[in-house]
């Protein structure tokens, strides 16, 4: 049994590793880049405004009381000819913010603003299907999509569809930036981690030419690629990242605008973060189930592309190992002061340990660029990030799992709450109910777990685990303290789940809501 914790635990790592080493190069490749881009920016030529095509805006909607008037405020001052937009809101609302949505149709449509409040006679496929009903009633050329916590800015249009003059362009996704991070530490560290997959992983991949995926909102498609890639699919919870890579399959072209910044809302709730990341987590590990071997069956696709495809598609499972290593780190340590002799395996299993190098890279680079005024704390946000998602990587290994294996579950939304400065108040939100979830209890067991790994570090006079085990009783601590009070006291919110569980569960990650 001990061979076998030390080879499980071995094996982790070298996982870890071999994907760290994938980031790694996106690293290099988006440094390289970035040189060459300031060198020679690549923006398209404006078009000019009598030949600017017909563009359609999708809004999927379900019960978004406190941000759906923002949101369609935001899209109907958008800068285009107004003979060539049209604007659909995709409401499948089942409480009253379908009469907020009403009212805003009605007095856009007073004004002559081209909008449509559109609502299907069956909610079936959640947003898979509301974009694939609007999208056959959809007049424009191209597709802009948006959700609900999102403010394009108003020249948003004028600087993606240019792009889409090269006839091989099927879509442009544009950056998130973040309306309410400082409003929280937990929408800080959310916007910490969130940059480094912008800038680096969107970036490198671009700039490679490698697969990427729309983020599901804040971009926009060229009908056609949509069409071509086999339309909206909710057989899973991803269906941006299964489309995009269809359609980068079927040919054709991704374009990522960095210096473009779509703005929206983070989750300010533990609850409404746990449902985004489930759909996430579980929806990229349904994905690689469904494309990773048509990927690699592909004549067309480069070997290196294919690779970077597997780490990807297979990027949530870096949770599940995360998991395996936080939790079998104690047994490890007893069994070091058991086995004194073994110090060669040990110091080879401690090589591993450049995953950190990489990763402070990973998200000190981004923090970097978007940070200028406070770079000196990125220690603090990094090992706050990081005990974070240790702490969530019991949720996230469970939800990956059930990816994997193709467990159904019903489609969980995540609420959004209108709310940005530190006097904005969420407690009173409809959205949210009294509960205890079962998770957390397993959650709170994990934090005594590794206080015990900390004590008996102490006992054992063996500290290379002290740091670790501080950060992972940290991180559960922190999710499941969160938890509690998000949750259990009845002014929260929580997670509120689609009473139609007919359909296969679906969307976001996700990326992303």
């Amino acid at each position: 049994m001990e061979q076998f914790i030390l080879a499980l635990y071995a094996l982790s790592l070298l996982l870890l590793f071999g994907y760290n080493l994938g980031q790694l190069s996106l690293i290099v490749i988006y440094l390289r880049s970035g040189r060459q881009q300031q060198a020679n920016p690549v923006v398209p030529d404006s078009v000019a405004w009598a030949n600017l095509p017909k563009v359609t805006i999708q809004l999927p909607l379900y019960n978004e009381r406190y941000v759906v008037e923002r949101l369609i405020d935001s899209v109907a001052k958008l800068t285009y000819p107004a003979d060539k937009l049209e604007i659909q809101v995709l409401d499948d609302s089942t409480d009253d913010s379908i009469e907020l949505s009403a009212k805003k149709v009605a007095y856009y449509q007073r004004l002559g603003v081209n909008i449509q409040l559109i609502r299907r006679p069956e909610r079936v496929g959640f947003k898979a299907g509301a974009l694939a009903y609007g999208l056959d009633r959809a007049a424009g050329e191209f597709i802009a999509i948006f959700d609900a916590d999102f403010v394009p800015d108003p020249d948003f249009l004028l600087k993606t569809i240019p792009h889409f003059a090269n006839p091989s362009i099927g879509i442009v996704q544009t950056r998130w930036t973040h309306l309410n991070e400082e409003y929280s530490l937990l929408t800080r560290l959310q916007a910490f981690g969130l940059n480094a997959h912008f800038f680096i992983e969107q970036g490198g991949r671009n700039a490679a030419d490698f697969f990427m995926n729309f983020n599901g909102t804040a971009g926009v498609w060229r009908k056609a690629a949509i069409y071509d890639a086999g339309g909206w699919s909710s057989d899973t919870l991803t269906e941006d990242l299964d489309l995009s890579y269809r359609a980068q399959l079927k040919g054709w072209k991704f374009v990522y605008r960095e210096d473009i910044g779509s703005p929206a809302e983070l989750p300010v709730a533990m609850a409404a973060l746990k449902s985004q990341q489930y759909r996430w987590m579980k929806g990229a590990a349904e994905c690689a189930r469904r494309l990773m071997m048509n990927v690699l069956r592909s004549p067309n696709v480069p070997a290196v592309n294919k690779l970077h495809a597997f780490f990807h598609l297979f990027s949530s499972s870096t949770f599940l190992l995360v998991f395996i290593l936080a939790f079998l780190s104690v047994p490890v340590l007893y069994i070091h002061h058991l086995h004194p002799e073994w110090a060669t395996i040990y110091y080879l299993i401690n090589f591993f340990q450049v995953n950190l190098l990489i990763l402070l890279l990973f998200y000190g680079i981004p923090f970097w660029r978007s940070h200028t005024q406070n770079r000196v704390f990125f220690p603090w946000y990094f090992l706050a990030y990081s005990s974070l998602m240790m702490g969530l990587s019991l949720h996230n290994a469970i939800a990956v799992i059930e990816g994997y294996i193709g467990r159904k579950t019903p489609f969980v939304r995540t609420p959004k709450f209108n709310v940005q400065k530190g006097s904005d108040s969420w407690r009173s939100n409809v959205y949210m109910a009294s509960g205890f979830p079962w998770l957390t209890l397993l959650e709170g067991g994990m934090l005594l777990y590794f206080v015990g790994g900390i004590a008996l570090g102490v006992y054992l006079h063996d500290y290379r685990m002290l740091f670790f085990h501080c950060m992972l009783a940290a991180g559960f601590g922190m999710v499941f303290v969160y938890s509690l009070l998000h949750t259990v006291r009845p002014s929260t919110w929580l997670q509120s789940v689609d009473s139609d569980s007919s359909s296969a569960e679906r969307r976001p990650a996700g990326a992303v809501a």
